[in-house]
């Protein structure tokens, strides 16, 4: 006797894309507590001197408060789009995507400008080994702030379009929430 088989409809538990995302995070997260780390052992091992900025400066830690702020409600305003989209207010969603895109932006931007005034009084990556490890670690963050800006603006265009699919906006959501969540820990680590 013969019993045909039949399968159940194939339901994707979480999409490729935020599963792909997720595994590249994972090895983000891993590459910048490798760049922490070696920063925490090199200056728990270094003279003030050789740890210090050129001419006795500081980073400027109360300047860049004001970026992780507008960061942070970035991931809010993110937050809160995805919400508003699954509840079916495109009109919404689009227009909170929007604001999380330009505060993230704003955050690259007035990180640009942290550095061009810092370049600007010697503060190099050859200036010291805190300056070395200063524009590794927060360029490195800055960089993928940008790809995860351009992401949020694909998405954006894709929402007003009418073209959004889930599975990319939770992919470049994934990737800003990373943005998003390290960014607190290096700040702390990096400025402090």
């Amino acid at each position: 006797m013969h019993f045909p088989v039949t399968r159940a409809p194939h339901r994707e538990i979480v999409p490729n894309s935020v599963l792909g995302m997720l595994i590249f995070v994972g090895t983000e997260v891993m590459f910048f507590a490798g760049m922490i780390s070696a920063f925490t052992i090199t200056r728990a091992g270094s003279l003030p001197l050789v740890w210090s900025l050129p001419a006795g400066l500081v980073l400027p830690a109360a300047e860049t408060a004001v970026n992780t702020v507008a960061l942070i409600a970035s991931g809010i305003l993110m937050f809160v789009a995805d919400r508003q989209r699954r509840a079916g207010r495109s009109g919404r969603a689009a227009g909170l995507l929007l604001g999380a895109t330009v505060l993230g932006a704003l955050f690259v931007l007035l990180q640009g400008r942290e550095w061009w005034g810092l370049l600007s009084q010697g503060v190099t990556m050859q200036s010291s080994t805190l300056g070395a490890f200063f524009y590794l670690i927060v360029g490195t963050h800055a960089v993928h702030a940008v790809v995860a800006i351009v992401a949020l603006g694909v998405a954006w265009w894709r929402l007003r379009q009418g073209t959004l699919s889930s599975a990319f906006f939770l992919g470049a959501q994934t990737f800003w929430y990373f943005v998003v969540g390290i960014w607190p820990v290096i700040y702390l680590r990096v400025y402090f």
